[in-house]
């Protein structure tokens, strides 16, 4: 079984950068399958744009683990994915659904500097008697912890 996480966007190919970055995951490139629609003309010049030299849809881009299997014709992945998709509203409310990153406990502090030096700010410090993370955003405001 392969899964993704759908998270809206409003500069999707940002936040696949980031979060590519974040995770050590890799970019989909989904430009050959592109070049074929379009060839095909199933898909219009407007839907793509390039994207680190690349065509790439214009609304939507994926990451995905790099030890993950991916459909070579595609470039899809068929692992653990993010898939960002353009939305045209702005986050209002605190996200239902995060992710929790886990560097080890050891590890953390570092881990919440190269996350602040990717673009993510840090929105609070938390220690319980449960143990202690931190509480970060990515660059849309989109909440995720560091434990």
């Amino acid at each position: 079984m392969h899964w993704k996480l759908v998270v809206d966007a409003a500069d999707p190919h940002a936040q696949a950068d980031f979060w590519a970055s974040a995770l050590h995951y890799e970019i989909e490139d989904n430009s050959a399958l592109i070049e074929r629609l379009l060839d095909l003309g199933a898909l219009p010049g407007a839907a793509t744009l390039e994207f680190h030299g690349r065509p790439a849809f214009r609304d939507l881009i994926a990451v995905r683990h790099p030890d993950d299997p991916h459909d070579p014709d595609s470039g899809t992945g068929l692992g653990r994915r993010l898939l960002f998709q353009r939305v045209p509203e702005a986050k209002t409310v605190k996200n239902r659904l995060h992710l929790d990153l886990h560097p080890g406990a050891d590890r953390r502090p570092g881990e919440v500097e190269r996350l602040r030096g990717l673009g993510a700010s840090v929105l609070r410090e938390v220690k319980e008697p449960s143990g202690a993370w931190t509480v970060m955003a990515d660059p849309e405001g989109n909440e995720f912890c560091v434990h």
